[in-house]
């Protein structure tokens, strides 16, 4: 294969902290690679390096000559006087580039070419900057959190694009559905080093666990034979120097190893402690608007005891502002929320990631509460509680000026957290937060014994946390939805797929939907049916021989690569045609 990125023995350090030592890996041609991490472990410092915008202790970096590389950053920085299409490239009128920076910077919700860059919301900037990368057609996409400030529509516009065609991409994201559909590569920046996984997400979280249980078995392998030879090192210390020295030395390494810990989490943190009465709160006929822009219309809703709700839509809708409306930070133009005595929210916003820079982590967590009660006489300390997510007892004595975006989203959520709320509201708590933490946030979330509200893009976040949706469609509508993400896309696409095969003409009105189905199958529908149902079976065998063949360890590279472009393809083909089956299956045969 071409190769386009070679890194051979890269090293990295700030000062004490080590991000990386001697790692190496290499890029080809057509390869999608996602690079997974720990928040503070280096990931947006490594690509930094990689295009040139920080410097490396050792190493080498070799690119394929004359290659056009395009680096999605990510915070972005513009001129504020430049236009939104003089941002993206200098087009030199050229009509046909003009065409195309509207067509993508419209699917990313960036409609006026000419205002200058400087009017825009950071979320917006980082639109534009993505825009910039694809449209200026590179050889090589480095993409920092490509997702953040996309709405659920933009994230599977911008897959189906990175998808399409013989791309070569080097990202960042924290979003695991994006990550398994895009990516047939996984490296993991993992203790110093780097970790190569050759298929999509899926398989990385399979082999990273047998990887773990391998380093687990070895640790207690090593930590059997440092007893017996620390028993020999105690009984025998002035025979010391009249045995090899190489025991001695040995026993050293011994030690290394059998204190060498493996950074899983021993125990799920569950809370008795938290009290929720009955009565939540109801939503009694809000209205709000901003000029002409409707956010709510006379809208009613009754929130249940326990409820975990998710709230979708596009950007734009008044998702936050919902939230701010319910916690009273902004105003109502009619109507009320009626809030039940018990409530007390916790809120996690977009801004409120305000800390002393100089304040040590324990200290921001210490100065709300020292322990977190978790009833039955169990509490967990201010110290135990930022190590449940991932802070080590070292990080917990850092400055907060040291911290990494993604370590400062954790610390914010768990100040949020240890205040013990009953009622959790969490805007976007996902950005910039790695797998690990996600994975802990959403444990935290499915055993936490109050109710829950949550904006997230994050689809594979929403679906594991959230069993309800409030679905924002703009101009005041919304929609009661009693499913998660996934449920309601599936749906969705059930409509549309009806309203399409149903000609404008035949369209029965509304109230007479239930006898839509009441007709008959015709011959040409029967013959469908019947071959739908072949097809799937065909499809499902084909995708299991693939998700098996994976999960071996025989194929060459270029098999791996090729199964792994398939995969999407073939779970794309299934749902349309499960789509299909499921309609004609409401017809009467």
């Amino acid at each position: 294969m071409n190769a386009y990125l070679d890194v051979q023995n890269l090293t990295k350090t700030f000062g004490a902290l080590q991000l990386f030592e001697n790692i190496s890996f290499s890029i080809s041609e057509g390869q999608h690679v996602g690079l997974v991490a720990k928040n503070g472990t280096g990931k947006s410092t490594l690509l930094s390096i990689l295009t040139g915008k920080e410097s490396c202790d050792e190493g080498k970096i070799t690119y394929r000559r004359d290659l056009k590389i395009g680096y999605l950053e990510q915070s972005p920085k513009f001129s504020p006087e430049e236009s939104v299409l003089d941002a993206c490239f200098n087009h030199h009128g050229d009509e046909e580039k003009i065409l195309r920076a509207k067509q993508v910077l419209t699917s990313l919700q960036i409609r006026d070419l000419h205002q200058p860059m400087g009017q825009l919301s950071g979320g917006q900037q980082k639109r534009v900057a993505l825009a910039n990368v694809l449209l200026t057609e590179p050889d090589l996409l480095i993409l920092d959190e490509p997702t953040n400030h996309l709405d659920l529509d933009m994230i599977e516009w911008l897959e189906d694009y990175l998808s399409r065609g013989n791309k070569t991409i080097l990202m960042v994201t924290h979003d695991r559905y994006f990550l398994d559909k895009v990516c047939n590569i996984i490296l993991e920046l993992d203790n110093h080093t780097i970790y190569t996984y050759r298929g999509n997400y899926a398989y990385y979280l399979e082999k990273r666990q047998h990887r773990i249980d391998v380093a687990r078995a070895e640790i207690q392998r090593a930590n059997n034979l440092y007893r017996r030879e620390l028993e020999w090192m105690r009984r025998m210390p002035q025979a010391r120097g009249h045995k090899a020295q190489y025991r001695e030395e040995a026993f050293y390494e011994l030690e290394r190893k059998a204190k060498q810990r493996i950074e899983e989490r021993a125990m799920r943190l569950k809370s008795s402690n938290v009290y929720i009465g009955s009565k939540i709160f109801e939503c009694q006929y809000v209205s709000k608007s901003y000029g002409d822009k409707v956010i709510l219309r006379d809208f009613y809703y009754n929130f249940a005891r326990f409820e975990k709700m998710g709230i979708v839509g596009k950007n734009g809708t008044g998702k936050s502002t919902f939230l701010k409306l319910l916690l009273g930070e902004e105003p109502l133009d009619s109507g009320r929320f009626d809030i039940g005595d018990t409530v007390k929210f916790g809120y996690y916003s977009q801004e409120g990631l305000k800390f002393d820079e100089q304040q040590k982590v324990i200290d921001v967590v210490r100065d709300i509460a020292d322990y977190i009660d978790l009833g039955q006489g169990r509490h967990y300390s201010a110290s135990q509680f930022l190590q449940h997510f991932l802070f080590t007892p070292e990080q917990q004595y850092n400055y907060v000026y040291k911290l990494s975006g993604g370590e400062r989203r954790k610390l914010y959520l768990c100040t949020v957290l240890m205040r013990n709320p009953n009622f959790l509201v969490l805007d976007e708590p996902t950005n910039d937060l790695d797998v690990q933490t996600l994975q802990i946030l959403e444990e935290y979330l499915a055993d936490f014994p109050g109710c829950v509200i949550v904006v997230s893009h994050d689809r594979y976040f929403m679906d594991k946390v959230v069993d309800h949706l409030l679905v924002f469609n703009g101009n005041g509508e919304i929609k009661d939805f009693p499913g998660n993400y996934t449920q309601y896309r599936e749906w969705n696409k059930l409509q549309s797929n009806q309203e399409n095969a149903t000609p404008k003409q035949e369209k029965r009105p509304k109230n007479d939907y239930r006898n839509a189905s009441k007709r008959k199958m015709t011959y040409k529908e029967k013959t469908e049916f019947a071959s739908l149902e072949k097809e799937i079976a065909q499809l499902e065998a084909e995708k299991k021989e693939i998700e098996s063949a994976l999960c071996g360890a025989t194929l060459s590279i270029e098999e791996i690569t090729s199964l792994s472009k398939r995969l999407p393809e073939l779970n794309e083909e299934l749902d349309t045609k499960s789509m299909r089956w499921l309609e004609l299956s409401e017809i009467e045969e």
